[in-house]
């Protein structure tokens, strides 16, 4: 059975690799002929043969189940000629709503859509939609208190899923699918009476909106019993699994620390939670026998406390929003409670592998994401390390019984610690140095004191639930001094590029030897399979040569220049939310993965939030050499940097055989008022090998006249960032013709509100002859400066199928 349900598995994951999906007719026929060669395959009596062709037909029935699994969600995608349309919807809110700055985001189910022009639109079931306040044309937008499970009508405005896509980015249109979620868009004004948006039910009954309305009244509760306090969001995620609450300054702490894992509603607190009540439900079962029911002998203690702890441990993961790790939890308790139900025990490992098949049944995506592998990685590495070992000799004095308290918790620790150090190293580039001793104290006092002063603070009648709320609230803040202090040090986190699989592999397979039995030949010669980890150095161009990557941030700029040795960052992305930029969202994650722990220079061409929006989070993540922009010099960004330089036209430096020249702003524009900061955008030349880049920033038609005009020889390159976007006033032709590139790289986000590039523009190049990429279409683009110009686009090296559909 193993063997079957790690075949399933694998075909699942293999699924999601692909670029293309197989049509469900031969999907489906797959599908049917594995169950059928796996009900042949039981005759065969030999495990040498039968073994290896269960595990291969059992991948072919994963591989077509995920299938037609993608293929059902895909069809429900927005039809493209319904975006931009406002479209009138009924139906309910399906999810807890997320407070975000002037406004609210919550996903919506559909049930009604209103006829447009006469003909009724098919919409996808749920949608994920934002309301914000402000002005739409001429019209001011209150938002409405949205609450689970009410009925609303609302004037939507729709497009399909799009997200930035770019190298050991988040996948958001991967994450999209998985919560089929097949459009996204916003509330539109309500500017026609009979289309009134409007709460048309307080509740509909369902049994989803039974759930998300009591995780909504559970929230609501803590924050209500702790106004304004900096971790009432932490407990709520504790309670609900609602993580959204709490700060991105936090989280990097917990990251930092290794126990974000503690911040939900983890494997460990549901067992705990489950085990708590299974104990109560037994004891009290059992005294019942004493009574006139006798219930013990109509139905054992012990089965009857089985189905308590099963129904506390789904109650639980259904307040947890239904998490991989929740999930995983789940499915192993009740293959241990079916076991003990029907009196057949069964192997820790097939409970396990159950466990890994139902998720990936129910959820084929879940393979996706890093809590899925961090989740069964621990709980397999412990199982390898502890299964089947000899017990301790029994203690007979104090001492021994203190020790054989804590010393599987000790070993589990260590066994975790060393044992994920590869597969973190994978997923996130960096590993917590300082993880054991963070959870030594923050799994006993989270797991053991703040998840029960939460849970029963969040149910307990006033004036109780805020007292018990107050205290695990008292302790979660006595935690996070201690977790800011270790998090400080200045060896917290070892950094390192993401490993080949080649090397993750040779590390795995070390690991598995270092932590084998007592007995096993030359554990510590395991160690040796970490030294491609610890070896691994960042790449980097030849002498001579130099790579661009263009990052898809949406509306904005964002490039990083890589020479031999050095490295320089043209732009920072645009600010999406206070605690949201281009910066944490795209950039820090990627140099992480590359192991990239300082940057040489940044360059913010102006101050327009599109480009300078993640300068304050990059500037205060990474050590940065020098930053030189255009901006104010009261500006927070210059405050923030320890050497600034304004940018002027004629500065020049030479790193590693490529020559870097800043051909705008003149000393003049810093002197005059009329210069807007679109104007003044810095403009940097890169060239080597006889191939240049040029970017431009935002200039527009009068800076490209001027620079026309002052330095027509300067301008040729063979790649240009085009000016503002591609707006209606940039990229002039005597500025086109006097660059003359073969490429030009627009950075644009996906049905962007300022229309860029405008239509005309975009033609315009064609005209000209220039090759036309934008990150809207292709994710980020990466090109390669050498004897040849060499170009690739992460949507095309990347390819997968729910990319563009």
């Amino acid at each position: 059975m193993r063997t079957a349900l790690l075949g399933f598995s694998v075909g699942v994951g293999v699924v999601q690799l692909q670029s293309t999906l197989l049509p469900a007719t031969w999907a489906t026929t797959l599908l049917v002929s594995a169950v059928l060669l796996l009900l042949a395959f039981k005759r065969i009596k030999t495990a040498q043969i039968r073994l290896p062709l269960v595990a291969s037909v059992a991948a072919l029935l994963g591989f077509a189940w995920a299938t037609l699994f993608a293929q059902f969600y895909l069809q429900r995608s927005l039809p493209v000629e319904l975006e931009g349309r406002d479209i009138t919807v009924i139906g309910t809110i399906d999810s807890l709503p997320a407070s975000v700055e002037q406004g609210v985001r919550f996903n919506f189910l559909v049930e009604r859509v209103l006829p447009l022009d006469g003909v009724t639109p098919v919409l996808p079931p749920r949608l994920a939609l934002a309301w914000s306040s402000g002005f739409f044309g001429q019209t001011t937008q209150v938002v409405g208190d949205v609450q689970p499970g009410e009925r609303w009508q609302l004037t939507v405005r729709l497009s399909r899923p799009h997200g930035n896509a770019n190298p050991y980015g988040f996948d958001y249109e991967a994450w999209l699918l998985e919560q089929n979620l097949r459009a996204t868009g916003y509330v539109r004004p309500d500017t026609d009476a009979r289309l009134k948006n409007g709460r048309l039910a307080a509740f509909v009954i369902s049994p989803g909106n039974l759930v998300e309305r009591s995780r909504g009244w559970l929230r609501a509760r803590i924050l209500a019993a702790l106004p304004e306090k900096r971790y009432a969001g932490v407990l709520v995620a504790l309670v609900v699994g609602d993580q959204r609450g709490v700060v991105q300054s936090d989280w990097n702490i917990f990251t930092r620390t290794g126990i974000g894992h503690l911040i939900s509603i983890s494997g460990l607190h549901i067992t705990m939670v489950a085990g708590l009540f299974a104990a109560l439900g037994q004891a009290l079962w059992r005294r019942s026998f004493f009574t006139d029911a006798a219930l013990p002998l109509r139905l054992p203690a012990q089965k009857f406390a089985v189905l308590v702890g099963v129904a506390v441990a789904l109650l639980y993961v259904l307040l947890a929003g239904f998490g991989v790790p929740a999930q995983r939890t789940l499915y192993m308790l009740s293959v241990v409670a079916l076991a003990l139900w029907c009196g057949r025990l069964t192997r820790v490992s097939s409970v396990l592998c159950i466990a890994l098949a139902v998720v990936l049944l129910l959820d084929p995506w879940a393979v996706m994401a890093p809590g899925f592998w961090l989740s069964f990685g621990a709980v397999a590495i412990i199982l390898y390390a502890s299964v089947g070992r000899l017990p301790p000799a029994p203690a007979t004095t104090r001492w021994q019984r203190w020790r054989a308290a804590l010393m599987p918790a000790t070993q589990t620790q260590y066994v975790v610690s060393i044992g994920m150090v590869p597969l973190t190293l994978l997923l996130f580039g960096q590993v917590s140095l300082i993880s054991p001793l963070a959870n030594a104290i923050a799994i006993p006092l989270v797991s053991f004191v703040v998840t029960p002063l939460a849970l029963l603070g969040s149910v307990a009648p006033v004036p109780f639930s805020g007292w018990l709320l107050w205290s695990g609230h008292a302790c979660i803040d006595l935690l996070a001094q201690a977790l800011t202090w270790l998090s400080g040090l200045s060896w917290a986190v070892w950094s390192a590029p993401v490993p080949s699989w080649w090397a993750f592999c040779t590390a795995a397979i070390g690991t598995l030897w270092w932590l084998a039995p007592r007995g096993w030949p030359l554990r510590w010669a395991g160690v040796a399979g970490w030294l491609p980890l610890l070896t691994t150095l960042p790449t980097h161009p030849q002498t001579g040569q130099f790579d661009v990557i263009a990052f898809d941030v949406g509306q904005g700029m964002a490039l990083l220049v890589e020479t031999a040795g050095h490295r320089l960052l043209y732009d920072t992305g645009p600010a999406y939310a206070p605690e949201s930029d281009g910066a944490n969202r795209v950039l820090l994650p990627y140099l992480k993965a590359r192991g990239i722990g300082a940057l040489d220079a940044v360059i913010v061409s102006h101050s327009d939030t599109d480009h300078s929006g993640g300068a304050l989070s990059l500037l205060a993540a990474l050590p940065v050499g020098w930053v030189s922009s255009s901006l104010p010099l009261d500006n927070r960004i210059v405050r923030a940097a320890s050497i600034h330089r304004r940018c002027l036209a004629g500065q020049r430096w030479d790193w590693d055989g490529v020559h870097f020249e800043m051909l705008h702003p003149t000393a003049v524009s810093y002197t005059s008022d009329k210069w807007k900061p679109n104007a003044r955008s810095c403009t940097l030349k890169i060239s080597a090998g006889g191939h240049a880049i040029l970017l431009p920033g935002d200039i527009e038609a009068t800076s490209e006249i001027e620079l026309v005009n002052r330095i027509p020889g300067q301008l040729r390159s063979t790649v240009l960032l085009s000016p503002h976007h591609g707006s209606g006033t940039s990229s002039t032709e005597a500025f086109l013709d006097a660059v003359a590139p073969t490429l030009a790289v627009f950075q644009v986000g996906y049905r962007n509100r300022y229309h860029h590039p405008k239509p005309e523009v975009f033609a315009r190049y064609a005209e000209h002859g220039i090759e036309r990429v934008r990150t809207d279409d292709s994710g980020a683009i990466t090109l390669q400066f050498s004897q040849n110009l060499t170009l690739s686009t992460y949507r095309s090296t990347h390819a997968r199928y729910w990319y563009d559909r």
